[in-house]
C-alpha cells in the first residue's frame, strides 16, 4: 500500500493511470493556509510532484509500464446518457421566470405554509435533541407509527423493524426500490400517462419501460384500465409493474374492480412484483375512494407500497418518504439505504412520528385534518374546473391528487406556435405549442401531457394539458380570468 495526499492505494490492484485519476484532483486544486483555493496546470503539478512520480514508479514496478495512449474512463457514466438534455420542467420553469407576473399552475407543490401543528412538531423535535444520526432504515419512533398505521390500512400485522424503510422522499423510495429489486435487462410495466420520473429511474436500474396506455373514454371524460392490454405486455423479462393511485397526471383513482383485475394478473404471473406509488393517498375527493393494492388477497407479499408526507402536509422540502412491504422485498432496500445516505433527517422523522397521529384529530370543523384536506382540494378542483370550462376547455374527471387534466381540442393553436422548435421539444407537438401560447398570451403556466407518454403513445396527448390546483384561491381565480381571454375556435 502507498499513502499520498490522504489516499491509501493498493498498488497491486490500481494501475498507474487509475492512481493518477485519483490523485489529480488533489494536485490541481488545493487550499492555502488562508483558505483560498488555488489551481495549477496539471502538467506542471505532475512534473513538480515527486510524490506522484514515486507513486507512478511504484505502480509501474507492480503492474507494468504506463501507456500514454490509455484513455480515462468515460465521464459521465453511460447510464446517464441523455439526462442532461433540457426537459419540460426546465423549459416551462424558464418561461415562468421570464413571464411578467406569471400564474404558475405547472409544478405540483402547495403555495401555502404547513399547518401550525406540523411546524410546532418540527420546532419541538429540534429543541428536544433529535439532531444526530438515527437508524439508517428509519427512526424508531417513525417506523413504529408507520407500522401501526399500515397494519390498519392493510389489515395485517406490519413489523416496524423488518417491513418498513424510511427514505429521503418518495422519489428516493422509488429509486432505491428499483435498484434493489430490478436487474439490468429486465422490464418494468408503466400505465400511461405516467409521471415522467419513472422512465429515468427505470433506465438507471438498467431495465426497459414497457408502456401500457390507459383507455381514455371521450364520452365520460375519464381513463380506464385496459386489463387485457396490461397482461398482453407481460414477457418472461417482466419484473414489476409501477401502479400509481391516486394517479399523476390524470387525477384518476383506480377503482376496487380495477385493482382486483390487476391483482388477478399478478396472481397468474408468479415473477411479477408491484410498486404501488400512493403519495396522494390522503388527497382523495370528488367521489373517489382509495384502495391499498397490498391489502388485496395475496398482494402484500408481492408489493412494495411507497408514500410520503410532503404532499399531505405541504412540506415537500422536508423529504420524508417510506416503503412498506414483506421482509423479503424490504430487506434489500434496507441494505442499500446506508450506501445512499446514512439516514433521512432525524428531526424531520421525529416530527413526522407525532404529526401523522395528530392529523387524525379534529381540524377546522372537520373530524380530522385528513378529511379537511380532501374537502379543501375538492373545492379547489371545482374552482379551477369552472375557470377552464369558461375558457373553452373541458376538465376531465379525476378523484385524487391535485392535478387536473383538460381536453383543449376546442382551442386554436396558431401556426406560429406549431412552427417553433425548442431544445426540449425539437419536434413540436400540439399540446406543447398550446402551453407555450397560454404562457405567452395569458401568462398562465401549465404542462403539456406528451412528456407523460413514451414515444409510441405521444399522439394520445395531442389535446391534453395538465394544471396544478394546489394553489391559493386567488391564484386559481386569476388564472381563470386570464385564460378566459383565450378564445375557442369559431
Amino acid at each position: 500500500f502507498t499513502t499520498f495526499e490522504g489516499h491509501r492505494l493498493a498498488l497491486g490492484v490500481a494501475t498507474a493511470w487509475d492512481m493518477a485519476l485519483v490523485l489529480l484532483p488533489s494536485l490541481i486544486a488545493w487550499s492555502g493556509s488562508n483558505g483560498v483555493r488555488h489551481r495549477c496546470e496539471s502538467a506542471v503539478m505532475m512534473e513538480a510532484s515527486s510524490g506522484l512520480q514515486e507513486a507512478l514508479s511504484s505502480a509501474q514496478a507492480a503492474v507494468g509500464r504506463v501507456h500514454p495512449t490509455d484513455k480515462p474512463l468515460r465521464v459521465p457514466a453511460a447510464r446517464l446518457a441523455g439526462t442532461g438534455k433540457p426537459t419540460v420542467w426546465s423549459e416551462f420553469g424558464e418561461l415562468a421566470s421570464q413571464t411578467t407576473n406569471a400564474v404558475n399552475l405547472g409544478q405540483g407543490f402547495p403555495d401555502w405554509q404547513p399547518p401550525e401543528f406540523v411546524v410546532e412538531q418540527a420546532y419541538e423535535a429540534l429543541g428536544n435533541g433529535h439532531n444526530q444520526y438515527t437508524r439508517p432504515a428509519g427512526h424508531p419512533a417513525l417506523v413504529e407509527v408507520l407500522a401501526e398505521r399500515y397494519s390498519h390500512h392493510l389489515q395485517r400485522n406490519v413489523c416496524a423493524m423488518t417491513e418498513v424503510a424510511v427514505t429521503v422522499g418518495a422519489s428516493q423510495a422509488l429509486y432505491i426500490t428499483l435498484q434493489a429489486l430490478v436487474n439490468p435487462g429486465e422490464e418494468v410495466l408503466l400505465l400511461e400517462p405516467a409521471f415522467d420520473l419513472y422512465y429515468g429511474q427505470v433506465k438507471l436500474a438498467g431495465a426497459s419501460v414497457v408502456p401500457v396506455a390507459l383507455q381514455f373514454e371521450p364520452q365520460e371524460g375519464e381513463w380506464r384500465l385496459d386489463a387485457d392490454a396490461l397482461e398482453a405486455a407481460i414477457t418472461p423479462r417482466t419484473k414489476l409493474l409501477i401502479l400509481n393511485s391516486p394517479h399523476n397526471p390524470t387525477g384518476k383513482v383506480f377503482t376496487e374492480d380495477e385493482m382486483e383485475a390487476i391483482a388477478e394478473i399478478v396472481r397468474r404471473h408468479p415473477q411479477l412484483l408491484v410498486i404501488s406509488d400512493e403519495v396522494y393517498k390522503y388527497i382523495v375527493h370528488s367521489g373517489g375512494e382509495h384502495f391499498h393494492f397490498a391489502a388485496l388477497p395475496g398482494m402484500f407479499d408481492r408489493t412494495v407500497t411507497l408514500s410520503s408526507a410532503g404532499k399531505t402536509f405541504s412540506i415537500t422540502g422536508w423529504q420524508n418518504g417510506w416503503c412498506v412491504g414483506p421482509q423479503r422485498l424490504i430487506k434489500p432496500i434496507q441494505l442499500l439505504l446506508p450506501f445512499v445516505q446514512f439516514c433521512a433527517a432525524t428531526p424531520m422523522q421525529q416530527a413526522l412520528s407525532r404529526i401523522l397521529p395528530l392529523a387524525d384529530e379534529p381540524y377546522k370543523g372537520q373530524p380530522s385534518y385528513y378529511e379537511w384536506l380532501c374537502l379543501m382540494y375538492e373545492q379547489k378542483r371545482r374552482l379551477l374546473a369552472e375557470g377552464l370550462s369558461a375558457a373553452g376547455m373541458r376538465p376531465l374527471k379525476g378523484q385524487g391528487g391535485f392535478f387536473l387534466m383538460a381536453d383543449t381540442s376546442a382551442l386554436e393553436v396558431p401556426i406560429e406556435y406549431m412552427a417553433l422548435s425548442t431544445a426540449a421539444a425539437p419536434q413540436m407537438t400540439r399540446d406543447w405549442a398550446l402551453c407555450r401560447r397560454l404562457a405567452a398570451e395569458a401568462g398562465v403556466i401549465c404542462i403539456p401531457a406528451s412528456p407523460f407518454y413514451s414515444q409510441p403513445n405521444k399522439h394520445l396527448a395531442a389535446n391534453l394539458v395538465r394544471f396544478a390546483f394546489c394553489k391559493g384561491d386567488d391564484t386559481l381565480l386569476e388564472a381563470s380570468a386570464r385564460l378566459a381571454k383565450i378564445k375557442p375556435k369559431t
